[in-house]
């Protein structure tokens, strides 16, 4: 499809879930995305963040909590010191 610009541009971008890789379908309900805010030293918020897709496949399953560790934990912004 092509807007009025003349690109070429696609009506639905299918979003991926971050934990599994697997495709999201459009009529999933089951499915969120969170937005993860990069704050500074001081604790404000930089304007910066990272989006993060769980499937409904994940939730349900009762895997969320521990997936979204690992990928916090993968982009630096958890750690698991005592």
């Amino acid at each position: 499809m092509q807007n009025d610009e003349g690109r070429i541009v696609d009506l639905y971008i299918p979003r991926k879930c971050s934990a599994t890789n697997r495709l999201i379908p459009a009529k999933e309900h089951g499915a969120v995305q969170l937005n993860v805010g990069q704050v500074d030293e001081t604790g404000r918020y930089t304007g910066e963040f990272y989006s993060f897709a769980l499937a409904g496949f994940i939730r349900k399953r009762g895997e969320s909590d521990s997936c979204l560790n690992r990928l916090l934990h993968e982009k630096g912004m958890l750690t698991f010191s005592k």
